[in-house]
């Protein structure tokens, strides 16, 4: 029996049959509602600190610090993942989703052990992330000073 091979035509085809189309409108709506959620409950902190008289730096590390572990938590209960779906790319705003993508492995792998389940695979997602980050910072900082410089 000789197996046919299908083309990328064909594959595209069936692939567009099996797969429902997205309400595109809905879910960027959606994003749209839960980024800014997000974002208002890090103004929100910031502002109480604020008229707490708090100095705005410690105001502006306050409000991260605190949307960072609103999505540990989240995440450690497993609502994280919840309102995601249903919430799509807003739930990435930045601080949330890296909170989250550090947090996701460290419960999943946590019955290794400290060290070797912890330890070991907390950055598995974070970890190209934070190198990226990283070099990038870098180098812009490079290309920063050489203008800066000679400017």
């Amino acid at each position: 029996m000789s197996e046919k091979k299908l083309t990328p035509q064909e594959y595209n085809r069936m692939a567009q049959q099996a797969v429902p189309p997205s309400p595109i409108v809905k879910d960027c709506l959606a994003a749209f509602v839960a980024g800014g959620a997000i974002c208002c409950v890090g103004q929100l902190v910031t502002d109480v600190m604020l008229k707490l008289n708090f100095a705005e730096s410690t105001a502006k590390s306050a409000a991260s610090i605190t949307l960072v572990a609103i999505a540990a938590i989240l995440t450690a209960l497993g609502l994280f993942a919840k309102i995601a779906k249903r919430a799509g790319a807003g739930t990435l705003v930045p601080i949330t989703g890296f909170s989250n993508s550090i947090v996701s492995p460290a419960i999943e792998f946590k019955s290794e052990g400290h060290v070797f389940g912890i330890g070991a695979n907390m950055f598995k997602i974070a970890g190209p992330v934070l190198v990226f980050g990283i070099s990038a910072s870098i180098i812009y900082g490079i290309i920063y000073w050489m203008f800066s410089v000679r400017g």
